[in-house]
């Protein structure tokens, strides 16, 4: 995102902390300035709003692991809240990216749209309830005058991304991942989710929400696109509940000799079964939004892997 603002020759202000590294893509770019901010510490966070007019709050920590759950919440709910209260103090526009974990679950054969809402269940996993208590903070903003708009991205991909974040995915299908579950989700560009923030930011529309999502892809195709991008044999075996059942407490046992995360967690595994489809109807009508064709984002994430 600050690749294309500067891109069209915007000058930004990009916080980060004391043991951040700066993305190679953005080392040397004169029209960046790094402050030393954190979400979690309002001091510093105001010095960094002097004399801005728009600020996009992306910072989130995304763990499925239960013992991540204070961070989560601290970062993610809290941190959102200094944001938002800030914003509203030095009258700011904000543009802040929730994830299409706080948009609740549709009824079977519908899809996901923006008027859905979160719902209570006590199976939801920390993080879908840390986005959804985050984008509660900016719709109270919003009520008490916030200019304000909220995109729910997808699962995000993205060449530069390497082995981290979703990165991981493409990684475990290259390293010769044999099964797939039975779910299905949302995926996007993250080029995309980019361009379609700063439309948004630059115009008028406030108080709304929009899901952004190229497409919805069974983790069987997805996985198999994937290994069609190395060129090597995709998984073919369906994993039943049951065996991640094993796998995620094999996992756990293992994490305590080694002191590590570990590989896969209860949350997690629960959320490979689950089947969501979300609509992308809204950001296609109000901005005439194409998406990036989700083969050709794979295809480029493989091919920079390679």
């Amino acid at each position: 995102m600050v690749k294309q603002l500067t891109d069209k020759n915007l000058a930004v202000r990009a916080i980060k902390r004391n043991g951040s590294t700066i993305p190679a893509l953005l080392k040397n770019n004169p029209l960046v300035t790094w402050y030393l901010a954190d979400v979690n510490e309002t001091e510093s966070l105001a010095d960094a709003f002097e004399g801005i007019t728009q600020v996009y709050h992306c910072a989130a920590t995304v763990s499925f692991n239960p013992k991540d759950k204070p961070q989560l919440f601290k970062i993610n709910i809290e941190g959102t809240a200094n944001i938002v209260n800030l914003c509203l103090e030095n009258n700011v526009r904000l543009l802040h990216v929730s994830s299409i974990a706080a948009l609740g679950i549709a009824k079977e054969g519908q899809l996901i749209t923006e008027k859905h809402f979160w719902e209570y269940d006590p199976k939801a996993h920390n993080y879908a309830i840390s986005k959804y208590e985050g984008e509660m903070e900016v719709w109270r903003g919003i009520a008490e005058g916030l200019d304000a708009v909220i995109v729910n991205p997808a699962v995000i991909i993205g060449k530069n991304a390497g082995y981290n974040g979703s990165g991981a995915i493409f990684k475990l299908v290259k390293d010769g991942l044999r099964f797939y579950t039975d779910g299905a989700t949302g995926i996007v560009d993250v080029e995309d989710v980019a361009k379609a923030m700063i439309l948004l930011m630059d115009s008028e529309i406030t108080a709304e929400r929009f899901t952004l999502s190229a497409d919805n892809l069974h983790y069987k195709d997805f996985f198999a696109q994937i290994a069609q991008g190395f060129d090597i044999k995709a998984p073919s075996i369906a994993a039943k509940p049951w065996m991640l059942g094993i796998a995620w407490r094999a996992a756990k046992l293992a994490s305590v000799f080694t002191g590590k995360a570990p590989d896969l967690t209860k949350d997690a595994a629960r959320s490979s079964f689950n089947l969501s489809y979300y609509s992308n109807q809204k950001i296609k009508d109000t901005l005439n939004f194409e998406f990036k064709p989700l083969y050709q984002s794979i295809a480029d994430v493989c091919n920079a892997l390679k």
